[in-house]
């Protein structure tokens, strides 16, 4: 196939960019050859005419499919080339998060700038074991496959980490320790692993920096060498230096600093112990100032001093050395501070007592004088004489300077001298994985002697890597028998050969350092005169005579040659050293120089600090005269040749593997790609060389089933033969023409680039025409239906439509009809009521108004009448008061007038008086006038008369009326002085009227107001009413609303009760589960301390044995158990005491054990706890005793016969037992003296005779008993009938019953055996009482001993809180130790006691015997046959029984280890679960329990218990393996438990029980102790039993569950590259999901079959489908390769078949589907839709049993495996990340599969009757017996 033919219409190219590097386009038209322009469309829209080139006609690189986009190794893509390798490195980096890539053999990591989790120690277990190519790229996948390596291939292996600075290096070379430390572990208890791991903060505070470029960059080089056992476990390690960068000690850069430790020392210069080295701020010291950045953000120098000390001690290096090394430090930071004077342009001098200087010579312990002298002063050595010259301050200056770097160059190789001394194996080493950790190519706008060295090292690197991938192809190539074609690749040799050989730049550089004259100028003309024109890798700049260019494998480097001279001799005067060597007060600085002789004189050691030793060690040759002058003259430049060229040698020794640390961007922004920084630094370090050397040959391999796999769809059904070989090779004639495209080998087909691409192709076109028409045919047969179903639904709905309008418009009729009515009457209604409201309110308005007129007119009337009746009266006074006035004058004008006209008619008189005629004409009247008066006088006479009669009446009605009007006068008085005091009183009045007229206008002006205001109030209050109104009824509304918020409410609250109820319910389950998780998590770790234990007391054992073979020697199991259980172990003193005093000693040496002090904190919980038990069993015991004195005051005196008959039963069956136990024992033991061990063994036939007559001789005797107690009974009745009575009727019955007594012997035995049943019911009593006393007083003082040792317990518990962690922890332990060894004096003083009390009761049960004995025969002897028959009332029954066993097994105790032997530790668990009834040992071993409980032996007790729990734990070690054994003990374990309880008497546990079995419950002993061993135990072999599955099903679950294609041809498999996975193709030695489903099959048959309660069997399979869920869903997560939608479908119907497995075994109940959720989720994850909002709230509700990191990862791992498939856009994983924040989850990404449930163990009791239990002969079991 041409490649023109790939250059079609749509195809994808790169084309070059200045901003983005590349740049991809479509073409637009189709390319045709001999075009000169490609019609391209770049992806923002833009047409461009890309010119090809006329001389080359080079196309652009092709772009890879989008499904190969994002792989992870860059050689699984079809087209290998730099922009597909810069693109699928940015879409790894930017989109999915992933900064670790495959390029072949090398890992490619970019540094995030940002922690991620995936360096924890899940990831670690997830990534051990585990194939490299199987598994995402990680530095723990490359770091596995070295010790993969290592272990299979008994080859040495490097690990090779190289990148800019700042690229990560370090942190890579770090990680990668950490996981040898975390896999190996350390062959010794000295934590090899922790100092190997501690030794980095020592080098990074001393050898690493701040730089432009990275804030904590390794200034150099280093590689570690870790060593292996034969074992494969860290024993040690060894580390090598180079290049250490000792001019930054002096000078930094801009925005640099210098080391850490000397910013770490400034930091904590406050400490007490730095008081003496006068430090300040970092600002202070020249040294540390320079750079202008002294602090590093979010970097706590104080905090890292104090870790730096800790790996300081961690690694043996002593408080006083890291003085001394703090002391240097400071030195050297005061000499930087040394000024110096300039006396003329030759000399200078030291300012007199220089402050920096005398703390210099302070710390150094050196003479000022002597040190100020040779600061500024030099001695000159001449053939014939020396003196001393004077140099100037520059020169000076250099001097302190170069002093101060070699002073810190020494003490670096000191501390890593030191650091290997503490890593140093004190073990042969068998083999080792280097891991070097070097600067990566280095370029600069200055480029000195340091970037030359580094530079040069990294060119020999690359040649070594280079020879290592061409050899990997050679040996791959020939593997598969392909013919092998020589691939052209870069060799970097002449470069290596321009540096390094004969007159190469190195030889010049240290021939002119040589030269007296010698100068940084002759040595550059020296380099053009030789190399200039000759050499094409060599050239000068233009523009510059001190500089030149080499051309290095990655690019063009200009190298400034001033300095070169200078570093390359790196010299530092002698007398200044030779100074500093005579400190005779500091003892560490001459250490620092004492073999400076021996390796350089005049000039330093190598930048690293020393020669680094090779791998072998090299005896130092004998010293001859001159060789010490050429060591003398030994240059930098040599050195780190000589160093190189033996790390060389090193890496050639081992199988190398390489990390490529990139950097993403100059300013350490997180997950920024800058595509320019990233193509130099894969140019420079060597990926694209990979590349380019995998794209010249086959660079894509496909195993021939791989091959079949994807294509077979381009293949036709006549195409597949049943050889695959054949089949792929046919297809591929067809289909590639061009055979050199590819080639066939023994097991892969090989292609050449771009191949596989075009194959994709056809494959994708094909596909995409079988789907074009699948869609065709189905999108028809869909519209069809669907328009037939639209159609038939069409008719419906206009059906009832029409149906529904034509009854709407009859409705609409009758309801227009029936409005029209309703509104008529409405209307008029309406009407109605509207008139007779306004008729209402007019008639309403004319009242008001008429009112209001008639109210106004009367108001105005009575105005004017009151007016008028005002204006009369003021009118009339006035009146009065004018007419008085006129009347007055008027008056007064008269009496003037009339007193006027008197006047002149008495002038008038006296003149008439004085004439006659006057007189005359008087008397002419007065004779009228008398005749007149004379008739006037009679007529007065008689009016006198009638006057005087009328006085006389008068004067008496005066008299009447005087004294009328004097009452009158006295009344009016009375009224006149009223009037006046009413006058008064009117006065005030009217005040009083005027005031409240004013008033009443006040109130009237206030009452309009008032009624204004009321007025208004009243608006305002219909207003208000109205609001209220309105109010109210919102308020009722709200009110309802309310009442039905609270209601709901209410029931929410329920719920939320309910839930919080069920929550919390659900907390408490966890928190109970984590309990029982931590407590079982502790009884694993002391199992496995345990099994540490024994391991090394075997080897001990072993060690000891070695010198003296004929001496062996039995382990007493009393340490284990006494340390283990809380029950005393039954071994005698005589074997405990040996144990101890072995113990003792290691105890002390020993060191602190954590384990033990966690297990001593629970002993004294224990204590507290029994110390409470106590105290309620004290109080429990006074409250029976008080029960029990108040019963015995109420009890009547006799009990009658029931009691008697209990009490003689059971010292009868005391006395029997003793008797024939001590008769056995008698009978033994004389056999044993008399016979010789032939006729005595188990065995021999006497021996069986005599067996038989004892057990016939007990059976005759128990007989005899119980006949025995029946007389007794029988006899006791016949005594209370004989009680004498007061009533003459008792005494006749008295004497009936006498007379009935024929024989006066049973009378006389009757009254004997009543009096001894009183003195018996006496002394029990007294007895009980005095027992119940002192119980009590012991418990007392039981009580009040706990109370005293609780105090000082509390006492010295508070004095260790105040002592240090250390001092506090062994205070603690002595403390234990202590009052252990006191509780072992005291148990062993109450043994004692105890044993003495036993002796003496066995003597008083032996007297009581010997008369119970003789009472029988007495008894015997008086009751005749006879006698007994003839009784006509009373007839005694003696029944003869037969053998009634008792459910007990009988064995002696010397045969117990044979029992343990036959029924534990050689018994096979296959053969007892087919053919015997399951947990038979467990009963076996409860029945002989039982019988030592029926023989009241506490002794043989726990002797049988300890036995067989030690037994069970040795099968269990030695058998631990195999999951029969486990299992059969597991469940033999949990019955014995099940039957200790069942059998303990106990309520609780007796529920269940039949009488029968409650008969035999024990009786004397209670084992709640052992129950709760037995239940550790137990929890102990399930845990086991866990390990051992996990162990079987581990390898399976990957391949069945992932990788085998349970669904063929829904999953096809993607090109791979260099690293091949495992293949998903079901191989005849592969697992399938069949394995998996027959491995649970044969799991669950062999515990149903062990008789395992299933309870317990459903936590095993719970258990089971954990480790399958948590294993697949973390294998998923760290394979890209898995995360797509073919693998989710399979994955969904794996579940399927577990969830069938289960259902088909009735365990769908277990809880073990619950455990799959996660990875159903994350099945289903990988098929939903995954594009718009609401798929991710779907997704956000669907996966809540995933974490949001586990969502997130699988989301970035999402692949697709066909091109229909689609991407996740990197914007849908940002909208699921915003939706899950709030979401608080952990943040582990991986799920832990080695976590185990706790388990428990329901009581299960037992339905089998004891007594039933039948011992078959197979089990050996022959010397024990029924019972």
């Amino acid at each position: 196939m041409a490649a023109s033919e790939l250059y079609t219409k749509y195809a994808r190219v790169w084309i070059p960019d200045p901003e983005e590097v590349w740049k991809s386009a479509e073409l637009l038209k189709d390319y045709k050859p001999g075009d000169k322009v490609l019609q391209l469309r770049l992806e923002e829209g833009k047409d461009l005419e890309y010119s090809l080139d006329p001389k080359t006609k080079e196309l652009p690189p092709l772009r890879n499919p989008d499904i190969l986009v994002g792989e992870n190794d860059l050689t699984a893509l079809s087209y290998l080339h730099e922009p597909a390798v810069l693109h699928n490195l940015k879409v790894r980096f930017i989109d999915s998060k992933l900064i670790y890539t495959y390029c072949g053999i090398v890992l490619v990591a970019i540094n995030p700038y940002e922690q991620l989790p995936i360096y924890g120690e899940d990831i670690i277990n997830a990534y051990s074991g585990q194939n490299m190519g199987d598994m995402d790229p990680h530095i723990f996948a490359v770091a596995e496959e070295a010790y993969k390596q290592m272990a299979r291939d008994e080859r040495n292996q490097s690990i090779i980490v190289s990148g800019e600075s700042g690229a990560g290096k370090t942190v890579s070379a770090k990680y990668a320790m950490r996981y040898f430390a975390t896999v190996s572990g350390s062959a010794s208890e000295a934590n090899v692993e922790e100092k190997v791991l501690a030794s980095n903060p020592i080098m990074e505070s001393i050898g690493n920096a701040k730089t432009t470029r990275n804030d904590n960059s390794s200034r150099f080089g280093k590689y570690i060498e870790i060593g292996f056992d034969k074992r494969y476990r860290i024993i040690g390690a060894n580390m090598r230096t180079y290049l250490l960068e000792k001019s930054r000690v002096v000078f930094q850069a801009e925005e640099e600093r210098n080391y850490h430790i000397f910013y770490q020392l400034c930091a904590s210069a406050a400490l007490p112990e730095f008081k003496t080295l006068r430090l300040g701020n970092a600002n202070y010291f020249h040294y540390t100032k320079q750079g202008g950045s002294p602090v590093i953000d979010g970097v706590n120098d104080a905090k890292e001093m104090v870790n730096t000390r800790q790996a300081c001690t961690l690694l043996g290096i002593s408080d006083t050395y890291q003085m001394g090394i703090f002391r240097i430090l400071a030195g050297i930071l005061h000499l930087g501070n040394v000024e110096f004077a300039s006396r003329d342009s030759d000399s200078c001098t030291v300012p007199p007592k220089h402050e920096p200087l005398t703390i210099f010579c302070d710390l150094m312990g050196v003479e000022y004088e002597e040190m100020a002298h040779w600061l500024c002063h030099r001695k000159l050595a001449t053939a014939t004489e020396t003196y001393i010259k004077p140099i100037s301050k520059l020169h000076a200056i250099n001097a302190r300077d170069a002093l101060a770097k070699h002073i810190y160059a020494n003490l670096f190789n000191w501390i890593v001298d030191h650091v290997n001394k503490a890593l140093h194996a004190t073990v042969k080493q068998h083999s080792f994985i280097g891991v070097l950790d070097i600067y990566g190519f280095e370029t600069f706008e200055i480029n000195s002697f340091e970037q030359f060295c580094i530079n040069y090292a990294n060119e020999k690197l690359q040649q070594q890597f280079n020879m290592h991938v061409f050899k990997l192809e050679q040996e791959e190539y020939m593997k598969e028998q392909i013919p092998w074609t020589l691939i052209d690749f870069y060799d970097n040799q002449p470069c290596i050969n321009l540096i390094e050989a004969k007159m190469g730049v190195l030889d010049l550089l240290d021939e002119e350092c040589k030269m007296p004259k010698g100068s940084d100028d002759t040595w550059a003309q020296k380099l053009y005169n030789t190399h200039l024109n000759k050499c094409a890798l060599f050239e000068k700049p233009r523009l510059s005579n001190k500089a030149f260019i080499i051309k290095h494998f990655a690019d063009k480097v200009e190298y400034q040659c001033e300095g070169f001279l200078e570093k390359n001799k790196d010299t530092v005067y002698e007398e200044q050293i030779k100074v500093l060597k005579s400190s005779k007060k500091f003892k560490l600085l001459p250490e620092l120089f004492q073999d400076e002789e021996k390796v350089l004189s005049p000039t330093s050691a190598t930048p690293s600090g020393r020669v680094p030793l090779s791998r072998t060690a090299v005896k130092p040759a004998k010293a001859r005269p001159g060789q010490a002058s050429k060591e003398h003259k030994k240059t930098v430049g040599h050195q780190f040749r000589n160093s190189l060229h033996l790390l060389m040698e090193t890496l050639n020794a081992t199988t190398p593997h390489y990390v490529r640390c990139i950097k993403p961007n100059d300013f350490k922004f997180p997950f920024t790609f800058d595509e320019k920084r990233a193509v130099q630094q894969l140019r420079a370090c060597g990926v694209l060389e990979t590349i380019r050397i995998s794209a010249a040959g086959f660079p894509s391999r496909w195993t021939y089933q791989e091959f079949f796999s994807r294509y077979r769809v381009l293949m036709k059904q006549r195409d597949v033969l049943s050889d695959r070989k054949q089949t792929c090779k046919n297809v591929l004639e067809k289909l590639i023409l061009d055979k050199d495209k590819y080639q066939f080998g023994k097991t892969k087909i090989f292609f050449r680039a771009g191949q596989v691409a075009y194959l994709e192709k056809i494959r994708a076109d094909k596909l995409r025409a079988a789907c074009i028409r699948i869609q065709k045919t189905i999108r028809g047969w869909l519209m069809r239906k669907k328009y037939v179903r639209m159609r038939k639904a069409a008719i419906t709905i206009q059906r009832h439509v029409r149906g529904y309008q034509a009854r709407c418009y009859a409705k609409f009729l009758r309801r227009t009809r029936a409005a029209i009515t309703i509104q008529k009457f409405q209307r008029m209604y309406v009407v109605r009521k509207r008139y007779q409201c306004m008729r209402d309110a007019t008639i309403a308005l004319q009242a008001l108004l008429r009112g209001y007129m008639a109210r106004n007119k009367y108001q105005m009337m009575l105005r004017e009448h009151k007016s008028i009746i005002i204006q009369k009266h003021i009118r009339g006074w006035l009146a009065r008061v004018h007419y008085r006035r006129t009347l007055k004058a008027i008056v007064y004008l008269q009496c003037c007038y009339r007193r006027m006209m008197a006047k002149r008619e008495l002038k008038k008189l006296k003149i008439e008086a004085r004439s006659v005629e006057r007189y005359k004409k008087l008397h002419i009247g007065l004779e009228n006038k008398i005749m007149q008066l004379q008739r006037k006088i009679d007529e007065q006479n008689k009016e006198y008369k009638s006057l005087l009669e009328k006085l006389s009446n008068l004067e008496i009605t005066y008299s009447t009326e005087t004294e009328k009007l004097r009452s009158d006068v006295e009344r009016l008085r009375m009224s006149e002085e009223e009037a006046k005091n009413a006058t008064n009183r009117v006065l005030s009045l009217q005040e009083e009227i005027a005031k409240l007229r004013k008033e009443l206008h006040q109130t009237q002006t206030e009452k309009k107001t008032i009624e204004e205001r009321a007025d208004k109030y009243k608006h305002e209050t219909e207003q208000l009413v109205s609001e209220l109104k309105e109010q109210n009824t919102l308020l009722k509304t709200e009110k309802e609303e309310l009442n039905r918020r609270i209601h709901d409410q209410a029931k929410e609250i329920t719920e939320t009760m309910e839930k919080k109820l069920v929550e919390e319910t659900k907390q408490l389950e966890l928190d109970l589960n984590d309990e029982r998780l931590r407590y079982q998590n502790l009884l694993n770790e002391f199992s496995r301390l345990e099994e540490r234990y024994d391991d090394l007391k075997d080897e001990m054992n072993l060690m000891v044995s070695i010198p003296k073979p004929g001496h062996k020697r039995t382990d007493s199991t009393h340490s284990s158990n006494e340390s283990e259980y809380t029950f005393s172990s039954e071994i005698t003193e005589a074997e405990d005491l040996p144990v101890r005093m072995e113990q003792e000693p290691s105890e002390k040496k020993a060191p602190l054990d954590m384990s033990l002090f966690l297990k001593l904190q629970k002993r004294v919980t224990e204590l507290e706890q029994e110390k409470q038990s106590l105290q309620d069993e004290l109080d429990r015991k006074e409250e029976q005793a008080l029960r029990a004195k108040a019963k015995e005051e109420e009890r009547p005196p006799m009990r009658g016969a029931e009691l008697e008959y209990e009490s003689l039963k059971r010292q009868e069956l005391e006395s029997e037992n003793k008797k024939l136990k001590n008769e056995l024992n008698e009978l033994q033991k004389a056999l044993t003296e008399t016979r010789s061990p032939e006729v005595t063994a188990p065995g021999a036939p006497a021996y069986r005779v005599l067996l038989d007559q004892l057990t016939s001789v007990s059976e005759e005797l128990e007989v005899r008993k119980e006949e025995v107690l029946i007389l007794r009974s029988q006899l006791v009745s016949q005594k209370e009938a004989i009680q004498p009575k007061n009533t003459m009727t008792d005494a006749t019955i008295l004497l009936e019953d006498v007379q009935k007594m024929k024989d006066k012997g049973e009378i006389a035995q009757a009254y004997i055996g009543l009096k001894e049943t009183n003195r018996l019911l006496e002394s029990q009593l007294q007895s009980q009482k005095k027992s119940h006393e002192n119980e009590l007083e012991s418990l007392r003082g039981e009580i009040q001993g706990l109370k005293e040792e609780n105090n000082r317990q509390q006492q010295l518990l508070a004095q260790n809180l105040q002592l240090p962690p250390e001092a506090r922890i062994e205070a603690s332990l002595q403390h234990e130790i202590t009052r252990l060894t006191n509780e072992n004096l005291d148990l062993m003083e109450q043994l004692e006691k105890q044993d003495k009390t036993v002796r003496k009761l066995k003597k008083q049960l032996k007297v009581f015997a010997k008369k119970i004995g003789e009472l029988e025969v007495g008894q015997m002897e008086n009751i005749s046959p006879g006698q007994i028959i003839d009784e006509p009332i009373r007839p005694v029954n003696i029944p003869r029984k037969e053998k009634d066993f008792q459910g007990m097994l009988e064995y002696k105790k010397e045969d117990e280890q044979k029992l343990v032997k036959n029924l534990i530790l050689e018994l096979k668990p296959r053969g007892v679960a087919v053919n015997l009834i399951p947990g038979l040992p467990a009963y076996i071993l409860f029945m002989c329990v039982r019988h030592a409980d029926y023989l009241n032996d506490d002794q043989k007790v726990r002797s049988l218990l300890t036995s067989t729990i030690n037994g069970i734990k040795k099968v269990l070690k030695k058998r631990g393996d195999d999951f029969e054994t486990v299992s059969f003990w597991l469940s033999n374990t949990c019955r014995f438990l099940h039957c200790l309880k069942q059998y303990s008497g106990e309520e609780g546990f007796m529920k269940h029980n039949t009488p029968r079995q409650n008969e035999h419950c024990l009786t004397n002993f209670d084992l709640a102790e052992y129950r709760q061993v037995l239940s550790d135990l137990a929890i102990q072999i399930y845990q086991q039993l866990v390990r051992v599955l996990e162990n079987i099903l581990q390898p399976m679950i990957v391949s069945g569950m992932l990788e085998h294609e349970t669904i063929q041809g829904v999953s096809g498999v993607k090109p791979t590259g260099l690293r091949k996975r495992t293949s998903s193709i079901a191989d005849e030695g592969t697992y399938t999901l069949d394995s998996i489903i027959r491995q649970l099959n044969s799991f669950h048959s062999v515990m149903c079959q062990h008789g395992m309660d299933p309870e317990l069997i459903k936590q095993v399979v719970k258990q089971m489908f954990y480790i399958i869920g948590a294993v697949t869903l973390n294998n998923l997560l760290l394979r890209k390769d898995m995360c797509s939608w073919s693998k989710g479908m399979q994955i969904r119907y794996n579940v399927s078949q577990l969830e069938e497995w289960l259902r088909d075994k009735n365990l769908m109940n277990s809880g073990a589907k619950e455990t799959l959720e996660p990875l159903i989720q994350a099945a289903q994850l990988l098929q939903v839709k995954k594009k718009t909002d609401e798929d991710a709230e779907a997704i956000c509700s669907m996966c809540n049993a995933l974490t949001t990191a586990q969502i997130v990862k699988v989301l970035n791992l999402y692949t697709p495996v066909n091109e229909f498939e689609e991407r996740v856009l990197v914007s849908f994983i940002r909208t699921i990340q915003m939706r899950l924040r709030d979401r608080k989850d952990s943040p582990q990404l991986l799920m832990d599969a080695k976590h185990i449930f706790p388990v428990t163990f329901p009581f299960n009791p037992s339905s089998l009757a004891l007594e039933t239990i039948q011992i078959p002969a197979s089990l050996g079991l022959g010397f024990i017996s029924r019972v």
